[in-house]
């Protein structure tokens, strides 16, 4: 008898720099901006699969809408820090997609997004997820790991 093996699912990382266009009068990373920093993540996260947001919205018609985020402020970032965006997807569903984005700082937790997407078309009505973008994401599937 023969122990499966897990297949090695990936982690999408992505650096960002924090300027000061980023930050309150403190110094400090403004709450929201760690959601654009976190948009942009799964930006390229599609991207570096194969599928680009722009792809999937002039040839497919589909897009992304964000159905929930829950959002954990663990530790405040500051001005010029060079932050890692990681992202892993949790599930898919048959027109959504769970992520956990963990941003860092040297290793360290700063804040924790658990975000849910709903594909929609043109006209913002539920739609199923493309192929090209289900595969896309199938890298980064971590609701696929045995334990």
């Amino acid at each position: 008898m023969t122990d499966a093996v897990a297949p090695v699912r990936a982690v999408h990382r992505f650096p960002v720099r924090v300027y000061y266009e980023d930050t309150d009068s403190g110094g400090i990373v403004y709450y929201a901006n760690y959601l654009k920093f976190a948009e942009r993540a799964r930006t390229e996260l599609m991207r570096a699969a194969g599928c680009a947001n722009s792809d999937m919205v002039n040839e497919m018609g589909r897009s992304f809408a964000v159905r929930r985020c829950e959002v954990d402020y663990l530790r405040p970032a500051r001005l010029d820090d060079l932050l890692v965006v990681e992202t892993r997807i949790l599930d898919l569903g048959g027109a959504t997609v769970d992520a956990e984005q963990v941003v860092t700082r040297d290793g360290t937790e700063l804040v924790r997004i658990r975000v849910r997407l709903a594909c929609i078309t043109e006209a913002g009505r539920p739609a199923r997820l493309p192929a090209a973008v289900r595969t896309a994401f199938e890298r980064y599937n971590q609701s696929q790991e045995q334990v």
